[in-house]
């Protein structure tokens, strides 16, 4: 298929294809005698691959090691298994510190909101502030 169809289907814009393509995370392009790429139906379900992996947090280099071998066009399946457990220890850590930081900002939403009676907004805020732990 020709790159507009392949941007229609994805729908991604051509550039990004081409750029996927540099990236060397398309592969088996074909080019024409006319100069025109012809992708394999593969590259759409490749394409889905990638944008679900990066909406998973995968950076490009971690996806070139996950896609298919490019000699064989199979799955290393150790490698795949061994990065995608990779990434969900990354996901629960980053899980873990956003916890921690969303008690830590309710703590402070809490502190702020008991505010003496009587007390103005710049004492409170001093009180606030002081009450930080190193």
């Amino acid at each position: 298929m020709k790159i507009g169809e392949l941007a229609q289907l994805s729908g991604l814009n051509a550039s990004r294809i081409r750029f996927y393509e540099a990236q060397g995370l398309i592969r088996q392009v074909e080019r024409r005698a006319n100069g025109y790429r012809h992708y394999p139906d593969q590259a759409l379900q490749t394409l889905k691959i990638i944008l679900c992996a990066q909406q998973a947090g995968f950076s490009l280099e971690e996806l070139k090691q996950l896609l298919p071998d490019s000699a064989t066009g199979e799955f290393k399946q150790d490698e795949l298994l061994a990065g995608l457990t990779r990434k969900v220890e990354q996901i629960e850590e980053m899980q873990l510190h956003l916890a921690q930081s969303k008690a830590q900002l309710l703590e402070v939403i809490d502190n702020i909101q008991a505010r003496p009676e009587g007390m103005g907004c710049e004492a409170n805020a001093q009180r606030v502030l002081a009450s930080f732990k190193p």
